[in-house]
């Protein structure tokens, strides 16, 4: 399978990402808040926390378990979360961030958008291949017994990690910089 390796980027993505909205829902139910206007926030969290739950639940059984069905649910939750932000970004609504990784103010960017189309078309190759192997027999084949390509899948999923966070954080503090208001050159 050739995009088993983006493929499980992508699902332990889904864990990381799916365990920080559990840990913090504030920020997600903020979010979801431009979409369902008028929900009580404690709703909102406590809908966040059930679905980062699953969300997390599906990462880590998508990757166990590479099944078409389990793939294809890794591909739409990923073109979900891109129409999504793409969604409220196109009407400019107040993303301050999306909670994804339990990082305040790391709003989603276009980047994001472009992760997320990415992560779910490898999802749908992995899904179109109709291998269903599990991932640890599929592992015992691959040189050295898939260490090296479950380090490289862990190091692609951190630098992953800390691009979507980082740009996040760059395009708060230039959002921040430009707000109407302040004095030019952050105020020295």
């Amino acid at each position: 399978m050739t995009w088993f390796g983006p493929y499980l980027v992508g699902c332990a993505l889904l864990v990381v990402a799916g365990l920080g909205k559990a840990v913090r829902p504030g920020d997600s139910a903020r979010a979801l808040a431009v979409v369902v206007p008028g929900v009580p926030p404690s709703v909102l969290r406590r809908a966040i926390r059930t679905l980062a739950l699953a969300e997390a639940g599906l990462g880590l059984a998508a990757a166990v378990t590479p099944h078409r069905t389990l793939a294809a649910a890794v591909a739409l939750s990923y073109l979900v979360f891109a129409v999504f932000i793409l969604f409220v970004r196109l009407r400019h609504g107040p993303l301050a961030s999306c909670g994804c990784f339990s990082t305040p103010d790391t709003p989603a960017t276009w980047f994001h958008v472009a992760a997320n189309l990415a992560l779910a078309s490898t999802a749908a190759a992995v899904g179109a291949s109709g291998s269903s192997e599990p991932l640890f027999p599929l592992l015992a084949r691959q040189p050295l017994d898939g260490v090296p390509l479950v380090a490289s899948c862990a190091v692609a999923t951190w630098l992953l990690l800390l691009t979507l966070v980082g740009l996040a954080r760059l395009s708060a503090a230039r959002t921040w910089r430009d707000a109407p208001g302040l004095p030019v050159g952050g105020g020295r």
